[in-house]
């Protein structure tokens, strides 16, 4: 059985996953694969990770968006996670759950502004081609 795969769409040199599904720990774990995947290929600079359809947030999950942050990062590809519902927040406090060394963002578009201000001056703004899609492993 084939397990579901949430899409990582390129957008000028970053890749987005808008997360709008409820998460299990076999779809965080196939997302880190793809992400991983995505970024190997070079052309990206920024990964947004927006889960504003995301209702509830583990210890596991939690802990796994973290790692996938860290995983871009070392893969040079900067990261925001964005669109955390407020309710979702504040259980993720109460759990004393954080996200170290993860950038944040209240929504997509502070995401990307975010990535923008993070990017070197003389790199092009597009690097990678506008509105592709990745679909996992070629």
């Amino acid at each position: 059985m084939e397990t579901q795969r949430i899409p990582i769409v390129r957008l000028s040199g970053k890749l987005i996953v808008s997360i709008q599904t409820a998460l299990s720990d076999t779809v965080v774990d196939r997302l880190q694969q793809d992400v991983a995947a995505a970024c190997e290929k070079g052309d990206a600079r920024g990964l947004v990770v927006d889960v504003s359809g995301v209702d509830v947030l583990d210890s596991y999950i939690t802990r796994s968006l973290r790692d996938l942050a860290v995983m871009a990062r070392l893969m040079g590809v900067e990261t925001v996670v964005c669109g955390l519902r407020p309710a979702v927040a504040m259980t993720l406090v109460e759990m004393g759950m954080e996200l170290p060394g993860v950038r944040t963002a209240l929504n997509l578009d502070r995401a990307l502004a975010l990535l923008d201000s993070l990017q070197p001056e003389g790199l092009p703004h597009d690097l990678a081609g506008e509105g592709d899609e990745w679909e996992g492993e070629a």
